[in-house]
């Protein structure tokens, strides 16, 4: 299991639930069974090329959707090899499933609504920042 094999399979878990689709539906509509589509969001099995193209379609994206966030996938592919923080960061942040679930529910909301998100979010965490440990 690599960065990238969990980061792939937190974006398939988060859009999936963001669509409210079962991981039966989804196993079904790309011709898998709901144990292999359980191993893929965990990142314990890879998902092959033809295979992410068919989540791709079936979860209404682009490819490319699984790969956002990946900014040093040369040095986050191996496990031997230590990514920078730079590249961990954002990695880490995507391989949490709550953080997928809320990046996939953002993305359905009108680009109004999007903003309006990314404001409170920045409000919030100057509140946080402010406030003594």
């Amino acid at each position: 299991m690599t960065n990238i094999d969990v980061l792939i399979g937190a974006r398939i878990k988060g859009r999936r639930i963001a669509l409210k689709i079962s991981q039966t539906k989804l196993a079904e509509a790309v011709g898998v069974r709901f144990q292999q589509v359980q191993k893929y969001e965990s990142g314990a099995n890879r998902v092959s090329a033809s295979r992410l193209l068919m989540v791709a379609e079936t979860l209404g994206v682009p490819i490319s959707y699984f790969f956002q966030g990946l900014d040093n996938a040369g040095s986050a592919d191996s496990t031997d090899v230590q990514p920078s923080a730079r590249a961990t960061a954002p990695m880490n942040a995507l391989s949490d499933a709550r953080v997928s679930e809320i990046l996939a529910l953002v993305e359905t909301l009108p680009k109004e609504q999007q903003m309006a998100v990314l404001a409170f979010l920045r409000t919030l965490a100057k509140t946080t920042e402010s406030e003594p440990v």
